[in-house]
């Protein structure tokens, strides 16, 4: 199998080298919008270079984007003209409009698309879910859901990420509705400023949360911050009318009790995504590989981007305006 691979930043290059390391694997392309970069990655990882171009004329069986947002929908739409099956970080586009404009252009099309959304390949939530569909929880009544980074991003991402519940929030949005097996109805969202200025700058919270009413009655909470100096923490608690789960809570969880006779976490706490979920980032990209063979339907497709993306519009509507917003509202 020979995979190209757009976009060679952190997360490309661990991608880049995950592929390298798959036995079914027989050769990587690695391009990039700056050719030294791509070179200097291809050196690195011992795989080939090329520009963004010539990936579609390489004789790639497959194609992984990791390219900045405003790329995505030109590459997704180029591998699937070329017939090549693409996997794409989230976003498929900046926007919904730009959402919508994707999947129109490929619909007809049968060249599969996967999404990047790595919770869903994560074990604690995949062991979630299946406790939810085998109804040992009962029936549930409460989700609680919680992205905490460490540190904020540099203000030019922040400038340009599309805000917190877009960027951060959208992957709770969509874990929720991927373990709940729901969809969500209504959310009320609210947001703060306590660190630095840019946030503000660029009309972004660096902290928020969010209230989401499922269709069917369960209520799902969201808390999000980029100031969380304990480490990198996200957990999912999945509570129901028998049982309960939490997704998260393990050795590294940046948390400790204050009850008396609890011993700590032995730590150290995640720094970051990458170590928290570099299991489910690799269980990913072996779907992706069985998605090229044709052995298995796309896992994420554009369109359950598209239902997360919602949300998260949904929650910035409700914050700006101070009310509860129906999804409705904002489908398209």
């Amino acid at each position: 199998m020979r995979l190209g691979l757009a976009g060679t930043g952190r997360i490309g290059t661990a991608h880049a080298e995950t592929l390298k390391g798959f036995e079914e694997v027989e050769s990587v392309v690695v391009a990039d919008v700056d050719s030294a970069r791509a070179a200097a990655a291809a050196a690195k990882l011992g795989v080939e270079s090329a520009s963004l171009d010539e990936l579609f004329t390489a004789g790639l069986d497959g194609l992984v984007v990791t390219a900045a947002t405003d790329a995505h929908p030109g590459l997704i739409i180029a591998a699937v003209d070329a017939g090549i099956p693409v996997f794409c970080e989230k976003p498929v586009a900046a926007d919904i409009p730009g959402t919508l404009s994707v999947i129109d252009r490929i619909g007809a099309s049968d060249v599969p698309v996967q999404i990047g959304f790595q919770r869903r390949f994560d074990a604690g939530y995949a062991a979630a879910k299946a406790a939810v569909e085998s109804g040992e929880l009962g029936w549930l009544h409460t989700l609680r859901a919680t992205t905490f980074d460490p540190a904020p991003p540099p203000a030019e991402y922040v400038a340009h990420s599309g805000g917190l519940f877009r960027d951060c929030g959208v992957h709770d949005f969509d874990i929720i509705r991927w373990v709940s097996g729901r969809e969500v109805d209504e959310v009320y969202a609210i947001g703060a400023n306590r660190g630095e200025r840019f946030f503000r700058d660029a009309g972004d919270v660096d902290t928020a949360a969010a209230t989401l009413t499922l269709d069917d009655g369960t209520l799902a909470t969201v808390s999000m911050t980029r100031y969380n100096g304990a480490g990198y923490d996200v957990r999912l608690d999945v509570l129901g009318s028998v049982s309960g789960v939490v997704v998260g809570l393990d050795d590294r969880a940046p948390l400790r009790s204050v009850e008396p006779g609890v011993a700590p976490l032995p730590g150290p706490a995640y720094p970051g995504f990458m170590e928290r979920f570099r299991p489910a980032y690799t269980t990913e990209l072996r779907a992706f590989l069985n998605v090229v063979a044709g052995r298995a339907p796309s896992p994420c497709g554009a369109a359950d981007a598209l239902e997360a993306f919602y949300i998260a519009e949904a929650c910035e509507v409700s914050r700006r305006e101070r009310r509860p917003v129906k999804l409705v509202e904002v489908r398209r």
